[in-house]
């Protein structure tokens, strides 16, 4: 949809020629993980097609360079972008949704250490630059904001490639109440039961005391030990940031009350991305496939082939017992597999979703793989594993997209009847509704992120659309002092209206005292 043409065109037009004065834009993304950087690769290569110069800070430099877009390279000698955890690491369990903040701190140790220490990052901060504009993602550590400080305090965009951290809400002052916005880690949907709501707060602040006191101390104690930055000089350097760009949107993630600062882009990366002919022998395998195809996909970050072994027998036993074929990403051989499931190491997975011949997804329900999902109609069946999987999966569940499984509940019985579910017409509708709804704006995402972009070049930070509770102590935010004054007051008209009743009573006993004696 995206609605007519005509309109694209005209909006494509005006932006193009709003967009006149070329910027040099500076792009920070250092984390260990490379799909959070996969999300905002089409903006940046727009902006840099469209006459901008773009330097990236980046562990992933581009392989085919682009005109205008120079890369710091900031990765270790030795990086493994790819299959990082096993099944060992990540059960899927409830321990998991609470101890990962815990991998989180880790993975923020890893980017500052090795960015900020790289001879390129060190010797691009002594380069006499000077940037317009900076992009800098906002995600587990503030470490590398030094940049903002280092470079004339260039007005700043963040770019989050996933849903809402549970600390990034105080920067933007976008809506976080607990008592219907799930916790980033649980995968609880808006409508919570009371227990739900008593966990979903107590690991809300658990997870923001944790980031206040390890993730956020130790940025900036790692910004000030390897570049000399105080992050802390002159206040928190993460109040200047003007506008937020996230990954999200309400007809699929969750829904809430946003700041006129907080964007909402979700569905950039696969936006005007054309859908090429599969491989041949891929091709082959699906156009063959009288009755459809499913495929199964845990993402680029979790070793398939370290599947427990009696999880995949009931898989396998499923998949047996339907006239559909799998494709199954995997690494190596597999043993004991029925004829109609094919392995294969790397599909193209947007590719594959959106033929019409595949007719179900099985993912973990990462959010780059959730919005392609959502983006070609394809039901899924939702694994989900750890990070923001949990909620995004409840989530899709909640808006038709998909049925949710958890690695613990696995039988051949339960996967088979959650595929039947999945393979009816009425869920391909489902899913087909919910995409049309995610692709029905008034703009569509890149050209959302492009005018933001120029709003906050144009109006020099653009810092009036800042909500005033960003900047308020706890206690006036949460009416502490009002509620104080409130509760004083109402203590001491109680305390007077004692004293009256008691004035009054003493009167009327000594009158009857007097009475008796008379």
């Amino acid at each position: 949809m995206y609605k007519s043409k005509f309109v694209n065109i005209y909006l494509i037009f005006f932006l193009t020629f709003t967009l006149t004065e070329s910027l040099n834009i500076l792009a920070v993304m250092p984390h260990v993980g490379k799909s959070h950087q996969l999300v905002f690769e089409p903006l940046f290569r727009k902006l840099a097609l469209n006459g901008h110069k773009v330097t990236l800070i980046t562990r992933y430099p581009q392989k085919d360079p682009v005109p205008n877009w120079r890369d710091v390279n900031v990765a270790p000698v030795s990086l493994n972008s790819t299959e990082i955890f096993t099944f060992n690491d990540l059960t899927g369990t409830r321990l998991d949704r609470y101890t990962c903040v815990a991998l989180l701190t880790v993975a923020a140790r890893e980017s500052c250490k090795d960015g900020l220490s790289h001879p390129n990052y060190q010797n691009f901060l002594k380069e006499d630059n000077h940037f317009d504009l900076i992009l800098i993602e906002i995600f587990n550590t503030p470490c590398f904001m030094g940049v903002v400080k280092r470079f004339n305090n260039a007005p700043v965009i963040g770019l989050a490639s996933s849903i809402w951290m549970p600390w990034m809400y105080q920067w933007f002052g976008t809506d976080s109440n607990p008592s219907y916005i799930t916790n980033h880690f649980l995968g609880h949907s808006d409508q919570m039961t009371f227990l739900d709501r008593v966990e979903n707060t107590l690991v809300h602040i658990f997870t923001n005391v944790w980031y206040n006191i390890l993730l956020d101390r130790q940025g900036k104690q790692f910004s000030e030990e390897m570049t000399g930055i105080n992050l802390d000089d002159n206040g928190d350097i993460m109040s200047n940031i003007s506008v937020l760009l996230i990954n999200s949107h309400f007809t699929i993630n969750v829904k809430q009350a946003m700041s006129p600062n907080s964007i909402e882009i979700g569905g950039i990366h696969v936006e005007n991305q054309p859908i090429k002919p599969l491989p041949q022998d891929l091709q082959k395998f699906v156009d063959e496939s009288k009755h459809g195809v499913i495929y199964m996909s845990l993402g680029s970050t979790i070793r398939g082939d370290s599947f427990p072994e009696d999880k995949k027998q009931a898989l396998l036993k499923a998949f047996s017992r339907l006239p559909q074929r799998v494709i199954w990403k995997w690494e190596g051989e597999m043993q004991d597999k029925p004829d109609n499931v094919m392995i294969y190491r790397w599909a193209p997975q947007r590719d594959l979703l959106c033929h019409p011949n595949v007719k179900v997804f099985i993912t973990h329900t990462g959010l780059l793989g959730t919005i392609e999902t959502v983006d070609c109609g394809t039901p899924a069946l939702m694994l989900p594993l750890f990070g923001d999987q949990f909620t995004n999966a409840a989530s899709m569940e909640q808006n038709g997209g998909g049925l949710v499984l958890y690695i613990s509940d696995i039988t051949d019985e339960v996967v088979y009847e959650k595929l039947k579910k999945l393979l009816s017409p009425q869920f391909r509708d489902s899913a087909i509704e919910l995409s049309n709804r995610f692709k029905d704006r008034p703009l569509s995402p890149m050209n959302t992120a492009l005018y933001w972009i120029d709003y906050v070049s144009r109006h020099k930070g653009a810092h009036f659309m800042k909500i005033a509770s960003v900047d308020m102590p706890l206690y006036k935010f949460y009416l502490l002092d009002v509620i104080a004054f409130i509760f004083l007051i109402i203590l001491i008209n109680l305390y007077v209206f004692y004293l009256v009743v008691k004035f009054i009573f003493r009167k009327l006993f000594k009158r009857q005292e007097k009475i008796k004696k008379s």
